[in-house]
């Protein structure tokens, strides 16, 4: 029984009904926001909400059923097991933040799909990297706050009047948010050499600190990758390897048989 409902929850065709359904409730709760679509359809809203969260309840039943201590030594089976408890949870309007955390099941889709998984993992292996990096770029990104508040406050207190407004109107610029027209080009009109301070500091905190983020992130994407790809070799080659020994033991059993077979003959 253990078996075939285990065989049953990691058939393909499930995972992609319960990643079906993860998509559907997504959809079902962007509409829960419209009042005229609750208005005229709250109630099949809320039923097919209700039927969705009980079959996801159902699931993480039946996986727990399967795995058992298992289950809960898993972090993403972990994470399935908190979303669903939420949805299960009575929202009245003094646990308004119980109908916000519902929106978490939409996460549920990084548990399902390998891919994103696969994101995710190289995200958090990459955070003691991340923190040496982002060290750096607190540095810089002090540094030329400071150089820009003594520049320019004078002239643009609206921007760099103080250090923290320096810091904000500094992180704009990282973004690349109308950075150019918006904050730029005003003030290379007034001190014609700024755009030095601004080209030295997009080139070092934007194209360079910021792309080392995106390497370290691309990086442990592959590494992971190649583990996996490494443990699956491996768990192939024990298959192979059992098989073998299966196949060896059925021709001895044969022979065995036929040397019975011989002897009784005679």
């Amino acid at each position: 029984m253990s078996n075939t409902i285990k065989q049953f929850i990691a058939a393909k065709y499930f995972q992609y009904f319960i990643t079906f359904l993860i998509i559907l409730n997504g959809i079902l709760l962007g509409m829960a926001t419209s009042a005229d679509l609750m208005q005229k359809y709250g109630l099949l809203i809320q039923t097919m909400d209700n039927i969705i969260v009980a079959i996801f309840t159902l699931e993480i039943s039946l996986r727990i059923y399967v795995h058992r201590s298992r289950f809960f030594k898993d972090p993403w089976s972990l994470f399935d097991f908190f979303v669903v408890t939420i949805s299960l949870i009575p929202a009245n309007d003094g646990l308004s933040i119980l109908r916000v955390l519902r929106v978490l099941r939409l996460f549920r889709l990084l548990t399902i799909v390998p891919q994103m998984r696969l994101i995710i993992s190289a995200i958090l292996s990459v955070i003691p990297g991340m923190a040496s990096v982002s060290l750096v770029l607190l540095l810089f990104y002090y540094v030329f706050a400071i150089i820009a508040t003594n520049l320019f406050s004078e002239t643009f207190p609206q921007w760099f009047g103080s250090l923290g407004e320096s810091m904000f109107t500094l992180f704009q610029i990282m973004t690349l948010e109308s950075w150019s027209m918006g904050i730029a080009r005003p003030i290379i009109e007034v001190h014609p050499y700024a755009w030095i301070f601004f080209v030295v500091y997009i080139l070092i905190v934007t194209f360079i600190m910021v792309n080392l983020f995106i390497g370290l992130i691309v990086d442990a994407i592959f590494t992971i990758k190649g583990e996996d790809n490494k443990s699956e070799s491996i768990e192939e080659a024990d298959h192979q390897h059992e098989i073998k020994n299966l196949q060896n033991e059925i021709k001895e059993l044969k022979q065995l048989i036929k040397n019975v077979d011989q002897k009784l003959s005679k």
